[in-house]
């Protein structure tokens, strides 16, 4: 059963303001910097995904985004720099559970914007939003077994690290692990308080 603040989530989509940063629907206005974005193998290199090659396929991105969330499956933020209004990204909840009391969070940032702050000050905020305004209990995070700079992230977040599977998929003719991270929201709540 959802309840009235999910339906609320889902018949406007919401937009979120941080100092520097504008969090908004990504729209087809994007798909420029969209495929910068997703042809970047750097980018791309723990995503699961294959790089783009056309603005094709990431227009059948942007449709599924749109999709998605207009059947309450996912809500996927693009990152705009309040400065340029530059599109460096995106960040949002996918696979919740049926009561929407859990949902997996998923990120990419703009190579040339990397290690400036920007996934932080913008997955900080989606968790807030997920925890205060969706009322969710738990958010988890499933980075590959490589991806160091994500699970460094994470940890800043507040995320405990809950477990890795050992060569759970299979993607570029290679077997990767996962490493699972979760963020309660009493975690969420208690970090907050020892930071004041």
């Amino acid at each position: 059963m959802i309840n009235e603040r999910i339906k609320q989530v889902f018949l406007r989509f919401p937009v979120i303001e941080t100092e520097r940063l504008q969090l908004r629907q990504p729209d087809f206005h994007d798909i420029h910097d969209i495929f910068d974005i997703y042809s970047d193998e750097e980018v791309m290199r723990y995503n699961g995904m294959d790089t783009h090659q056309s603005l094709h396929e990431t227009r059948e991105l942007i449709q599924w985004i749109h999709k998605m969330y207009d059947e309450r499956k996912n809500i996927r933020w693009g990152i705009i720099l309040k400065e340029n209004k530059e599109y460096v990204g995106s960040c949002g909840f996918h696979h919740f559970d049926e009561h929407f009391t859990r949902a997996k969070i998923g990120y990419e940032i703009k190579r040339r914007h990397w290690r400036k702050g920007i996934a932080s000050e913008a997955i900080q905020k989606v968790i807030e939003f997920g925890f205060h305004e969706m009322n969710l209990n738990r958010i988890e995070a499933v980075v590959d077994g490589d991806n160091e700079a994500s699970k460094k992230l994470l940890l800043k977040l507040g995320f405990t690290y809950e477990g890795c599977l050992r060569n759970r998929f299979y993607f570029k003719d290679r077997f990767w692990h996962e490493y699972y991270f979760g963020l309660l929201k009493s975690d969420d709540e208690k970090n907050k308080s020892f930071k004041r």
